[in-house]
């Protein structure tokens, strides 16, 4: 599949258009999904053949060693008795990125580029990262930035969510500070809550509200709880909190400058076999994070500290065609509803355990495009191979790098 010139000066950024129209020749030319674990079993990466694979809401995992993985079924898979090792004897975690979108905790379906995308997102972000929380996972020399495929140190993990949050966003997620805060609570994972709080208005201070990590379903708890219920000690939280917050602040300069507010973020972290606590996973990625346009922010704010709730609803329609009522009022009320790019968007057009339709799955692949030009200050050039050449082809590049 060969990529139509959208943009003759190939230095600006896809205009909203030319990304709509990338999307439309892509999904075209789909073709039918196959599965990480058909790949692995297919014998194209010798190295891997007889390895089994955890599906994820939105990365896959090739696990190494002996021992057992529960599916969501509840169902154990044993291992092949074999270990997949480093030359220097670390243990590797494979990670496969999908185009896979989740919601609500309901698998809604594939979005165009979504992969490729969150990739280069997660690799931007993970260099500015480093200094403040480490990082797992290993540089192998041949792949992309938009390489779906990701070689880690497979880490013994600290089953906590680490999010940190300087704004009120409204969100439908049962485990977020505004539905705790709507729904009366006024003390949030350790924090007392002001009576004042507006929707998607900034906190007084920025907020770690962490959460517990599971299969199933989060919670979002107070650190006391996790030094309580044994799940993270005093010492590995403060070194985390600390590490996220310095990183919090850093991301927030670097958006500052590209016109974008950061919102909230989460992280997760292991401990690698030095005994040192690192990042894993998403850092920073449009679906672990929020980001807002300054200038939309501050125009919607302003109108709505003048109390011209007419203005502001003229406003959100002009700039986000096609909003709903039920997305800028909440009890009566006209609230700020910014441009929000990350996954929250896609949240909108979710409807009960339905996946979502081409139209949907277009409007959602333009945000995600149009956000990490955004995030980057690049143009989105993405790699047209078909999926399975250039997972292959990842997997064949960190076998030769890493495994023995």
């Amino acid at each position: 599949m060969q990529l139509k010139m959208f943009n003759k000066n190939q230095e600006k950024p896809l205009t909203e258009q030319e990304a709509t129209d990338l999307v439309q020749e892509y999904m075209k030319n789909e073709r039918t999904i196959t599965s990480t674990q058909e790949i692995i079993d297919s014998g194209e990466i010798p190295e891997l053949k007889g390895f089994k694979v955890k599906p994820g809401k939105v990365s896959d995992s090739i696990f190494g060693g002996k021992g057992t993985i529960k599916t969501k079924s509840g169902q154990e898979e044993t291992f092949e008795n074999k270990l997949l090792e480093t030359k220097n004897y670390e243990p590797i975690r494979l990670m496969v990125r999908t185009a896979r979108i989740s919601t609500h905790d309901i698998t809604r379906g594939e979005i165009p580029f979504k992969d490729q995308i969150l990739a280069i997102n997660h690799n931007f972000m993970r260099k500015k990262s480093i200094p403040f929380i480490g990082s797992s996972q290993y540089d192998i020399n041949g792949l992309k930035p938009s390489s779906v495929v990701i070689a880690a140190e497979n880490l013994k993990s600290i089953m906590v969510e680490n999010v940190l949050r300087a704004y009120m966003a409204k969100s439908s997620t049962s485990t977020s500070l505004y539905q705790a805060f709507i729904n009366g609570k006024r003390n949030f994972c350790g924090h007392k809550l002001p009576e004042n709080l507006i929707v998607n208005g900034q906190l007084p201070y920025i907020m770690d509200t962490p959460s517990t990590k599971s299969d199933e379903h989060d919670k979002s708890v107070s650190p006391k709880y996790l030094f309580e219920n044994n799940i993270c000690a005093p010492e590995q939280y403060k070194q985390i909190k600390k590490g996220a917050l310095a990183l919090f602040s850093a991301v927030t300069y670097h958006l500052k400058e590209k016109g974008l507010i950061a919102v909230d973020t989460k992280t997760e972290h292991g401990i690698n076999l030095k005994g040192e606590i690192v990042g894993q996973d998403e850092i920073w990625t449009m679906d672990s994070s929020r980001f807002w346009k300054t200038d939309d922010y501050k125009k919607q704010l302003k109108l709505f500290k003048q109390g011209d709730e007419e203005g502001l609803v003229n406003y959100l329609k002009e700039t986000q065609p096609g909003i709903k009522e039920k997305d800028y009022v909440v009890n009566g009320k006209v609230i700020i509803y910014p441009a929000s790019y990350s996954k929250e968007f896609a949240r909108g057009f979710s409807k009960g355990d339905k996946g979502y339709d081409d139209e949907t799955r277009s409007k959602i692949a333009v945000r995600y495009i149009m956000g990490i030009q955004n995030l980057t200050g690049q143009r989105f050039e993405p790699d047209m191979r078909p999926r399975d050449e250039r997972v292959i082809s990842g997997l064949q590049t960190i076998v030769k790098e890493l495994i023995r």
